[in-house]
């Protein structure tokens, strides 16, 4: 009984932490660009009493063992990189990844992050950045006389100036990082992300090619986050969590009686 007190406990850290990931992915329902997380769950060591397989009288074998759990535990939290839907916008330095890869985003200490987050703007000097301020790599400069602004699918970016030529002028190009592993990079908020070990080192190229994504001007990325799956996730979160409690209950009662013998 006190073992059962021990594992519905497992359970109810279990189903609290599948609740905090899920309202994470609901508070970022209508983040731009946000990937949904996965938890995953896997179960504790077993205390083996009778090994499957033994010997149990004479030749025969035990078939099936006798083990018995301590419990589960949240194993690791995946983050789950398939596409979002494609937003309509205004802006024509709102730009789209429709594929794979990611912006690369220059921070203030030198760091490179990445982001999906294509909600870009130009700061005082006319460079694009993103909505903290930060530079898009490799950096690319407006000048303050554009009239308009073309992004190719490709990534090439051009102006275009009153009394210019026709065809605009080049000022840049985007460029996309790829990782062998997006599921390992590690989150900073923002929007952003950085490089580790298990996401491996970032491949460059130009959008839509060799498979990377192709840009899309006048768009951005939605979150992926699935409402009607995560509130159905939720309620399967909050009875498997008042199962726990129950069991806890039930063996509480158990060792209140014991002690009434």
């Amino acid at each position: 009984m006190i073992r059962s007190l021990w594992i519905a406990k497992t359970g109810l850290d279990v189903q609290q932490t599948n609740l905090d990931v899920i309202s994470n992915n609901l508070a970022n329902g209508t983040t731009t660009a946000y990937k949904r997380v996965k938890p995953m769950f896997e179960d504790l060591i077993y205390q083996t009493i009778r090994q499957p397989g033994g010997p149990t009288q004479g030749d025969a074998q035990s078939p099936s063992g006798l083990q018995i759990g301590a419990g589960a535990r949240v194993a690791a939290t995946e983050r789950v990189h398939i596409q979002g839907s494609l937003n309509r916008t205004q802006n024509p330095l709102d730009v789209a990844i429709y594929g794979n890869g990611f912006f690369q985003i220059n921070l203030p200490d030198g760091t490179i992050a990445y982001s999906r987050d294509g909600n870009f703007t130009r700061n005082s000097t006319g460079q694009i950045v993103n909505q903290a301020g930060f530079t898009v790599a490799p950096g690319i400069t407006i000048p303050p006389d554009a009239q308009s602004i073309s992004i190719s699918d490709s990534g090439e970016v051009r102006y275009f100036t009153q009394g210019g030529a026709v065809e605009g002028v080049v000022a840049g190009q985007f460029q996309l990082a790829v990782f062998a592993n997006p599921a390992g990079l590690t989150s900073i908020g923002q929007n952003l992300y950085l490089e580790t070990a298990a996401s491996g080192s970032p491949q460059q190229g130009n959008p839509g090619t060799n498979g990377y994504g192709a840009l899309r001007q006048f768009y951005t990325e939605s979150s992926n986050v699935n409402l009607a799956e995560e509130l159905v996730g939720m309620i399967v979160a909050q009875r498997a969590y008042e199962i726990n409690t129950r069991a806890i209950s039930a063996s509480d009662d158990m060792l209140q009686r014991l002690g009434q013998m």
